[in-house]
C-alpha cells in the first residue's frame, strides 16, 4: 500500500514544532499528549526515520523532521485554502465571540487562525471575560456565541472538554500552608471562585480572600509573588508556577466542563460554522 501524508498528523507536527514540547502541543491541537506522540510514531513510521529528538526540555526536530516540516507548511495552507474555497470563501459577516481569558490565552490562537483560513470574509470581534459577564452579553445580544465553563455534571453532549480545576502557587512558596489560607480566586460568581470556596469549607479549612479579580494575569500574578494560592485550568498555569497537589493539604478540586452558548435558540450561520469549527478542533482532553 502506498504511503500518505495525512494531515491531522502534519498539522500536529507544526504545533510540535511551534511550541517545542509535546503537551503545550497537544493543547493546541486539543488532543492528550499521548495522543499526540502516538500520531508522531504513526508520521515517523510513514516517513520511514526518526522526526524528533526528545530530551528533557522537550523535543526537536531532526533534520528529517525539518525538511518535512516545510512540506508540512505548504501542504496545511494548500489544504485549507482548498476548503476555505469550496466551503466558505463566499461566507461573509461579522460574528462576535466571547471567551474567558484562560482559555482564550490557550486555544483561541489556534481556533481563530483556523476559522480565518476556512471563512477569510468572516470578521471577528473578540471579548475576554468571565463566564457570567459572558453569559449576560448574550442575553443583551450583545454577542453571537461565546466559550463558556459549567459545572461537572452538564449534559455530557454539550460539553466539548473537560479541564481540571487545580491548586496553583508560587515554587517553594510557603502561602498553601498558612492559616488562614490566602486565596487569589475570580469574580465571586465566577465557578473559579465558587468551587474553591465550597471546597474548603466542605473540609473546614480557614480562608481569606486576599485577591479577587476578573484578570487572569492579576491571579497569576498574585501567584507569583507568593503571597497567595489562586486557581486556575490546569492549561492555564504557567510553566514557571506550581500546580500543589494532595500533599499540600489541600482538598480536590472539580473538573469543569467547557461549551458554546449562543444568543439564541437557533443560532445564525456565522455562529453554527464556528461552532462547528470549534467541535471539530477542539475535542475532548
Amino acid at each position: 500500500m502506498t504511503a500518505t501524508l495525512d494531515i491531522d498528523l502534519l498539522r500536529s507536527l507544526v504545533a510540535v514544532a511551534e511550541t517545542g514540547g509535546l503537551s503545550k502541543a497537544a493543547a493546541r491541537v486539543g488532543r492528550t499528549q499521548s495522543a499526540l506522540s502516538m500520531q508522531m510514531q504513526r508520521l515517523e513510521e510513514v516517513a520511514g526515520q526518526p522526526l524528533l529528538y526528545r530530551t528533557g526540555r522537550g523535543v526537536t526536530l531532526t533534520a528529517a523532521g525539518e525538511r518535512l516540516l516545510v512540506h508540512a507548511g505548504e501542504l496545511l495552507r494548500r489544504h485549507d485554502e482548498a476548503l476555505a474555497e469550496l466551503r466558505g470563501a463566499q461566507v461573509s459577516g461579522l460574528l462576535r465571540l466571547g471567551c474567558p481569558e484562560d482559555y482564550a490565552v490557550v486555544f483561541l490562537p489556534h481556533l481563530l487562525q483556523g476559522f480565518a483560513s476556512l471563512y477569510p470574509q468572516v470578521q471577528l470581534e473578540v471579548v475576554c471575560a468571565p463566564t457570567p459577564r459572558l453569559l449576560e452579553q448574550l442575553a443583551r445580544h450583545a454577542a453571537d456565541l461565546a466559550l463558556v465553563s459549567v459545572q461537572a455534571g452538564a449534559d455530557e453532549a454539550d460539553v466539548i472538554r473537560r479541564e481540571p480545576l487545580v491548586w496553583v502557587a508560587r515554587r517553594g512558596a510557603s502561602a498553601a500552608m498558612l492559616d488562614p489560607l490566602p486565596l487569589a480566586l475570580g469574580a465571586p460568581d465566577s465557578l473559579d471562585h465558587v468551587l474553591p470556596r465550597r471546597a474548603l469549607e466542605a473540609t473546614g479549612r480557614r480562608f481569606r480572600i486576599a485577591y479577587a479579580s476578573s484578570s487572569l494575569s492579576g491571579l497569576i500574578g498574585m501567584a507569583r509573588s507568593g503571597q497567595a494560592v489562586t486557581v486556575l485550568t490546569r492549561t492555564a498555569v504557567p510553566d514557571d508556577l506550581e500546580i500543589l497537589g494532595e500533599e499540600s493539604g489541600l482538598p480536590p478540586l472539580p473538573d469543569v466542563g467547557l461549551t458554546l452558548a449562543f444568543d439564541r435558540e437557533q443560532p445564525g450561520a456565522l455562529a453554527a460554522a464556528f461552532a462547528a469549527h470549534v467541535r471539530k478542533t477542539l475535542p475532548g482532553a
